[in-house]
């Protein structure tokens, strides 16, 4: 399986930003779609964003839409999430992960702690 390693969370005021970046082990990443997810405490994870696997097909939930981007450089195998305007709701744990036949999401990275205060 693939392993991932998420980075670049963090305790930040309501209105700032975030870049969240998510490493990759294989040199097969550049065919993946990948997925960002985040939970808060008590609560289940939830879908944040996706991108296929050439970074041409972006998708995100209807919370994040105008705030959050979703990129990658297949290069690095590397996938990003660019967090802006951030508010207190968005505090949760942020998860990447990887959806290699473009069905389903099978392995996942061990999380960045993303906490944003009022």
């Amino acid at each position: 399986q693939v392993q991932l390693v998420e980075s670049g969370g963090g305790l930040v005021q309501a209105g700032d930003s975030l870049r969240l970046s998510c490493a990759a082990s294989e040199r097969t990443f550049g065919t993946y779609a990948m997925g960002w997810f985040r939970q808060a405490p008590g609560k289940e994870r939830e879908f944040v964003a996706s991108i296929n696997w050439n970074g041409i097909n972006t998708r995100y939930a209807d919370s994040v839409k105008g705030r959050f981007t979703i990129s990658r450089d297949n290069a690095k195998n590397t996938v990003y999430l660019q967090m802006n305007r951030l508010k207190p709701e968005d505090t949760a744990i942020y998860y990447c992960a990887t959806n290699p036949g473009g069905s389903g999401f099978d392995s996942w990275g061990q999380g960045t702690q993303v906490t944003v205060s009022s």
